[in-house]
């Protein structure tokens, strides 16, 4: 265990910010599953765009690379596009 108590109060800091980390990071995996799901472009097209903010913000703060961001936000826009 840390003796400092800078070191102790920067454990709980990482503590906090992996736990919302991880929370952010799910909530955007299920939301990319949800707009693989759909069928209809008039469905997917708003999801998309809350999908691709919700990456940006993560790439942003380096819970994922930005190329991977980059990739989905592609792979995505292709999916939706290829809707009819």
């Amino acid at each position: 265990m840390a003796n400092h108590k800078s070191a102790i109060k920067r454990i709980r800091a990482n503590a906090a910010k992996r736990l919302r980390n991880r929370y952010q990071a799910k909530t955007t995996r299920n939301a990319i599953k949800k707009l693989r799901s759909t069928t209809s472009k008039a469905d997917a097209s708003p999801l998309l765009s809350k999908v691709i903010s919700m990456l940006d913000r993560l790439a942003k703060k380096n819970v994922i690379h930005k190329n991977k961001a980059s990739n989905n936000k592609s792979k995505l826009t292709k999916f939706v596009n290829s809707l009819s």
